[in-house]
């Protein structure tokens, strides 16, 4: 089993999901880990949650803002399922936690946005 150890300290994983061609595409996300699971969010209407109702595998690496993954970085697997109200309610506490006014800035603009539907997931590795 592969170890998160890799993606601590870091604000930033690059996660590539597949298209159904089987062609990967990686999007940078924030991301918060609570004993060994990673859990994120993201527009539920959005490319890479269509993706991985497709197909739930993942591969993630340790990035910046805009996705750029250093050429020694561990490239983790796993794959990803949606979370439930009640477990979604605690990822989104978790990144609070890790993030601050800058995730309850991005909830601010999600409610001045129309508050489209979100959805909560969680990444567990291989």
């Amino acid at each position: 089993m592969q170890s998160v150890d890799a993606l601590r300290g870091h604000r930033y994983i690059s996660l590539e999901t597949y298209r159904r061609s089987g062609q990967g595409v990686r999007t940078p996300v924030w991301f918060a880990e609570e004993n060994g699971h990673l859990f994120f969010y993201s527009m539920a209407a959005s490319g890479k949650v269509k993706r991985l109702h497709n197909d739930s595998r993942v591969a993630l690496a340790p990035s910046d803002a805009r996705g750029r993954v250093r050429e020694d970085a561990q490239w983790l697997h796993g794959h990803a399922s949606l979370l439930r109200q009640e477990e979604a309610e605690h990822a989104q506490a978790l990144l609070v936690q890790k993030y601050g006014w800058q995730r309850k800035f991005l909830d601010l603009f999600w409610i001045l946005g129309g508050r489209k539907p979100r959805s909560a997931l969680e990444i567990t590795l291989d």
